[in-house]
C-alpha cells in the first residue's frame, strides 16, 4: 500500500510538470543595465501551462519572494503548478536582485517586461492577452504591488514589439506582501535591496505603494496573517485602505494563523493547501480567470 501511494504521488508529480517550458530571457540581447553575464543577470520566464483541456486562457507571471535577496523557490514553481490545476497559465519570473548590486527601477523592468512578453507571445502559449495578472509573495507581492500601481501603456512607436505592449496586469495577487517602504511597517532588509542604505524620502514614498493606488489600479485579491512576525499585516491591510478610498474592488482576507513565507502550507498534488488557495481560485472564477 505505502508504495503504491508513492506511486500515486510521483506520478502526479509527472502530471503536473508536464507543460514546463524552459525558461525564457526576457530581453534576447541582454538586460538593459546588466552588470554581467552571469545567471543572475539574465531575467527570465519559466512558463507553466496547464493541460490544454483545463486550460482558460488566462495568464499569471508569479514573482516570488526572498527580501530582494534571493527567489523563493515554493512561491513560484508550487504557485505555478498550483494554478495550472485550474486551467491558469503560470509564468515564474526570475527578475534581478540587489543581492546581486541592483536597485530600483531594475526589478520593475523586468517585472514590466514579463507581462509584455506574455502579451506578445499570447498566440505561441495560448493565452489572452487582456487576462494577463501578477502575483507575488513578501518581497515579490512588493514588485507584483509595484507593477500594479506603476504600469505604463506601452510604446506604440517601439522598434521591439514586446515594449508596444501595456505592462498593466489585469489583476494582482498579493500574498502577505511587503507594501510600503515607510519606518512604520516596512520590510527593512527588502527596502535596503530595493533602494540602498539611506534612500531619499522622495523615492520611499514612491515605492510605498499603499500611496500610489489610483482608480486605474486593477482588481487584487490580497491576504495576509495576523501572526506573520517577518512582515507586518498593516502592509496588507492599508493598501486595501487606498484600493476602497479609490472605488478599485479587492478581496482581502486576514487569517489569524501562519507564519511569513508560507506559501500553499502544502506539497504537490496540493490536495490540502492553506485556505487562502482556495478562496484565491474563488475569487480567480470571479475574474473570468477559472471556468
Amino acid at each position: 500500500m505505502k508504495t503504491l501511494s508513492l506511486l500515486v504521488l510521483l506520478l502526479c508529480s509527472v502530471i503536473l510538470r508536464a507543460n514546463v517550458l524552459d525558461p525564457v530571457p526576457l530581453w534576447a540581447d541582454g538586460a538593459p543595465g546588466a552588470l554581467g553575464k552571469t545567471e543572475f543577470d539574465i531575467p527570465t520566464l519559466t512558463p507553466y501551462l496547464p493541460e490544454a483541456a483545463k486550460a482558460t486562457g488566462a495568464a499569471i507571471v508569479i514573482c516570488p519572494g526572498g527580501g530582494y535577496g534571493h527567489l523563493a523557490v515554493h512561491e513560484g514553481r508550487d504557485y505555478a503548478l498550483y494554478l495550472n490545476q485550474h486551467g491558469v497559465a503560470g509564468f515564474v519570473l526570475r527578475y534581478r536582485l540587489g543581492s546581486h548590486g541592483y536597485r530600483h527601477p531594475v526589478m520593475l523592468n523586468d517585472a514590466a517586461r514579463a507581462l509584455r512578453l506574455v502579451r506578445v507571445r499570447a498566440g505561441e502559449w495560448k493565452v489572452d492577452p487582456k487576462r494577463v495578472g501578477v502575483m507575488g509573495s513578501s518581497a515579490g507581492g512588493h514588485l507584483a504591488s509595484t507593477l500594479v500601481t506603476h504600469f505604463d501603456a506601452g510604446k506604440p512607436d517601439a522598434s521591439d514589439p514586446v515594449e508596444r505592449q501595456s505592462s498593466r496586469p489585469d489583476v494582482g495577487v498579493l500574498c502577505y506582501a511587503v507594501i510600503s517602504m515607510g519606518d512604520a511597517n516596512t520590510h527593512r532588509g527588502s527596502r535596503k535591496n530595493l533602494l540602498g542604505e539611506n534612500p531619499p524620502e522622495d523615492l520611499v514614498k514612491l515605492l510605498s505603494n499603499e500611496l500610489q493606488v489610483t482608480k486605474e489600479t486593477p482588481p487584487c485579491f490580497i491576504w495576509h496573517t495576523w501572526e506573520d512576525k517577518g512582515v507586518k499585516v498593516e502592509n496588507s491591510l492599508n493598501f486595501a485602505a487606498a484600493m476602497r478610498r479609490c472605488s478599485v474592488p479587492f478581496d482581502l482576507h486576514i487569517y489569524q494563523q501562519g507564519r511569513h513565507g508560507i506559501g500553499l502550507a502544502d506539497k504537490e498534488p496540493f490536495a490540502n493547501p492553506h485556505p487562502w488557495a482556495k478562496d484565491l481560485v474563488f475569487w480567480l472564477k470571479a475574474q473570468g480567470f477559472v471556468k
